[in-house]
This record gives C-alpha cells, structure tokens and sequence, in this order.
C-alpha cells in the first residue's frame, strides 16, 4: 500500500515536467517577427519612421535575446533532466522496493511453505511414533492378557487341586463324624435307657414322697384354714363391732347437731349418702332420697356437715376402712339411722 502511495505522489510531477520541457523547446523554436508589418497609409503624406537602432544594437539585441533563450532552455532543460532523474531514481526506488517486497513474500512463501512441510513431516513422524506406540501398547496388552490367562489357569488348577483336596478330607471327615456319631447315637440310647430306667424310679420315689408331702400339706393347709377361719372369724366381728361402734358415733353425733325444723310431720324421712375421705374429712353429703321437705331435708345435710368430720375411721381395722368411707343416713323425725 505504501509503494502504491508513492507511484501516485512522483508520477504526476514528472509527467508536469516533460510537458514544461517541451513547451519550452517549442517556444524556442519558434521565430518572433523582427518587426511588425507597417500599416498602408492612406494618406498623402507619408511618414516613414526612422529608428535610430543600429545593426550593431539590433544584433547584441538578439544575442542577448538567444542567450537568455538559451539560458532559460538549459535551465528548463536542467529541471527536465532533475525531473526525469529524480523519477528515475523513485522508479528505480520503487523498483528496488518492489523486488525487495517480492523477494520477502517469496521468502516468507518459502518459510510458511518449509514450515508446513515441517509440520507435516512432524505429523507423519508423530503419527508414525502414535502408531509405534499403539502396536507397542496393543502387544504389551496381549502380553498383558497371555499372563492373566496363564495366571488364572494356574489358579484354576491351584484352586481345582484345593478343591479336591478339600473334599477327600470333608469325605474323611464326614466318615469320621459319621462313625462318631454312630458311637454317640449308642452311647446317648445306652444313656438313654440308663436315664429313663433311673427316671422311673426316681418318678415311682417321687411320687410316693409327693403322696407324702401333699398329706402333710393338705393337712397342714387343713389346720392353717382352721386357724384362718377362726382369726378371719374374730377379724370380722371385731371389725363389725368396730364398724358397728363407728357408726353408732356418727349417728350420735349428728343427732346431736340435728335442729330439725318446726312443723315437720311424722312419717317424713330423708336418705343422705355420705362420703368421707382417708382420715374421715367430709368429701360430700347429698340427698339420696328426698323427703318432699326442702327444709327437712336440708336440716339433714348441715346437721352431717356439722357433725363431720369423722377422725374415728382411722381407728377402724384397714380392711374395714374402705367399706365405711361411704354410708347411707336414714333421718325421720326423732331419729337417725
């Protein structure tokens, strides 16, 4: 790109120079006229112009006119000759530019072209290792492969040799465990028979000691239920009395905290249920069966609320005390029960 800059840049001048040199050559050549042709006078008198320049002057004249003609051609000359000289050399330049130019492209032609050529005898020669390397890789896998099989066709045949031998003792000692067993099947029968000979005796012995034994048992059982009954017996009418005593206490005491009220007829009478707890504290007193007087009725109730609480459950026998923590009061008029 630059070289095609520089053509452009000199070509123009030159070409401008050649046309100034032989314009300048055509100048010269050409002759001016010496003198311009006279007019015709038409009139009578003419007068005729006389010049006071000389031959002499006429010719320096026109020496001095070729000189400077002369000088003015070779000068343009001299620039014509700079011109095509200086276009020369920029030709020249640029040839030498061109060449230098071609002689690179066909250098760097010539090391992209050596340069793949290399790498394509590079490839091949890698190629060729690759292809080495596989065949080494395939014959060492084979010889890999040969080994394992030899390998484990030796083991199989360890391992078949183990195996038999493996079995002629397992049969041997199978015969032996058999034999043995043959010996403790005997034997245990033997055992067998000596335990169940013993076993019959020591049943028909047992059992007459156990005929013994539960004799005396029943008749001890026979005596301690006697004696049971009997302590059972005075338990119980203790804890009767004791019950019987207890509840003729809590009869007594809300009889002496009944106010019964005024105008209460005879026959009228009130059932409360009474629930007492562990140490005889009053849990409730309701009606069980009313009297068909509210007032009876709830006279019945403050007279067991104020009586209460019952500290004498306590002294009751522990199997009595449950029973009685929850009783019924009968009240009529007079009375409670």
């Amino acid at each position: 790109m630059a070289s095609h800059d520089q053509r452009v840049g000199y070509g123009l001048p030159t070409l401008l120079a050649l046309l100034l040199h032989l314009g300048v050559l055509v100048v010269s050549v050409i002759s001016l006229p010496a003198s311009a042709p006279e007019p015709t006078s038409s009139s009578i008198v003419q007068a005729t112009l006389v010049s006071t320049e000389t031959t002499t002057d006429r010719a320096q004249r026109t020496e001095e006119t070729r000189a400077r003609a002369e000088a003015r051609q070779a000068e343009e000359d001299s620039q014509a000759e700079e011109a095509t000289r200086q276009a020369e050399e920029q030709a020249a330049a640029e040839a030498e530019q061109q060449r230098q130019q071609e002689a690179e492209r066909q250098a760097l032609e010539e090391a992209r072209l050596a340069a793949e050529a290399e790498a394509e005898r590079r490839a091949q020669e890698a190629e060729q290792q690759a292809s080495l390397r596989e065949q080494q890789e395939a014959e060492r896998r084979r010889q890999e492969q040969e080994a394992e099989q030899q390998r484990q066709a030796e083991e199989a045949r360890r391992q078949q040799e183990t195996e038999a031998q493996q079995r002629r003792e397992e049969e041997a000692r199978r015969q032996q465990e058999t034999e043995a067993q043959q010996r403790r099947e005997e034997e245990a029968r033997r055992q067998q028979e000596t335990e169940a000979q013993q076993r019959r005796e020591e049943e028909a012995r047992r059992q007459a000691e156990e005929a013994a034994r539960l004799a005396a048992e029943e008749a001890e059982q026979a005596r301690q239920r006697a004696i049971q009954e009997e302590a059972a017996a005075a338990e119980a009418r203790q804890g009767q009395e004791a019950a019987n005593a207890f509840i003729n206490l809590v009869k007594r005491a809300v009889e002496q905290a009944w106010v019964i009220p005024p105008n209460v007829s005879q026959g009228a009478s009130a059932q409360i249920i009474v629930r007492l707890g562990p140490s005889g504290e009053l849990f409730s007193a309701e009606i069980s069966q009313s009297s068909g007087d509210s007032a009876f009725d709830r006279s019945a109730i403050q007279a067991v609320e104020a009586a209460a609480p019952f500290a004498e459950l306590r002294q009751l026998p522990a199997s009595v005390q449950r029973d009685y923590r929850q009783f019924n009061l009968l009240f009529r008029p007079g009375e409670v029960r």
